[in-house]
């Protein structure tokens, strides 16, 4: 048993999870765009300089580069824009268990698009995913909802499914803390325009606002997604990525505890339906094949 590959993964699903609880706190008092923009900028440049003060390079191989390219648009800009502007509408814990269902759109597209095959199991958890967000949706829709927060929700794990089908092997090379911090100066980039023509710059300034933001910035921002490099690096992506199962738990229970958001009797079954259909969907990818193992940084 890998206990240190265990203790990653449980930090990567807790510190992925919090996230959302900390972005509800920073759109709350601040435009959520420029806040994001500036957390990714922050966020490139500690990356960067940590990666540039251990030797890494920014002299990337091609697919590297089209992995800055693509995650910094899809995941950074996309994925975590879209998610940032919802939850201004919906509470974290919803989008925490949107977010959460990304494994199995990136098997019901690798499915449907790539001609991916979903073993018996897999297609049980697909079927499952869907009937436990069904159940979530279903209580929280007679709630009074926000369709337009869902929808965009909805739009930004479509996002990171993309990304993640597209581009395989990111830290294949080596050089994973500087590929990071560039995924950041591209999110930046992208953001900052956009916040610039559609933003009115007012921030409510407040301790809750600071710590939540240096929280964000630091833990979710970079320290969590190197840990999921570096996981993968370990045990392949398929291993690394059933972790993924215990993001709806803690997604709610986070929002719960710090925000006091109320999770119903149907929350807590859809929750418990959908880690399940992630899960059986992950298992039903382990005996494909052995994960090939990437250079290390």
């Amino acid at each position: 048993m890998d206990i240190r590959a265990i203790f990653m993964g449980l930090a990567f699903a807790l510190m992925w999870s919090s996230a959302f609880t900390s972005a509800r706190m920073i759109v709350v008092d601040a435009p959520p765009l420029a806040a994001l923009s500036l957390r990714f900028l922050v966020s490139g440049l500690l990356g960067v300089g940590i990666a540039a003060a251990m030797g890494q390079s920014w002299r990337l191989s091609p697919p590297q580069w089209r992995s800055v390219a693509i995650f910094g648009l899809c995941q950074n800009a996309l994925y975590l824009g879209l998610n940032f502007v919802a939850m201004q509408h919906v509470e974290a814990s919803l989008a925490a268990i949107i977010a959460s269902t990304m494994p199995l759109l990136v098997a019901l597209l690798g499915w449907l698009f790539l001609g991916h095959k979903v073993r018996p199991l897999g297609v049980a958890g697909l079927v499952a995913g869907v009937a436990g967000v069904a159940i979530i949706m279903g209580s929280r829709l007679s709630g009074g909802v926000s369709l337009s927060g869902l929808l965009l929700c909805g739009m930004g794990a479509l996002a990171l499914a993309v990304a993640t089908l597209t581009v395989r092997g990111a830290s294949s090379g080596g050089n994973v803390l500087m590929i990071v911090g560039l995924q950041m100066f591209v999110g930046a980039a992208i953001l900052g325009v956009v916040s610039a023509a559609t933003e009115t710059l007012t921030v409510r300034w407040s301790p809750r606002l600071v710590l939540a933001f240096g929280y964000t910035t630091l833990f979710p921002g970079l320290i969590a997604t190197w840990v999921w490099f570096r996981l993968v690096d370990r045990i392949g992506a398929v291993r690394a990525a059933t972790y993924h199962f215990l993001n709806p738990f803690f997604g709610v229970l986070v929002a719960s505890l710090l925000l006091s958001e109320h999770v119903g009797p149907a929350d807590v079954l859809g929750v418990a339906i959908v880690a399940a259909g992630i899960l059986a969907v992950q298992l039903s990818k382990a005996g494909e094949a052995a994960p090939a193992r990437a250079g290390t940084g």
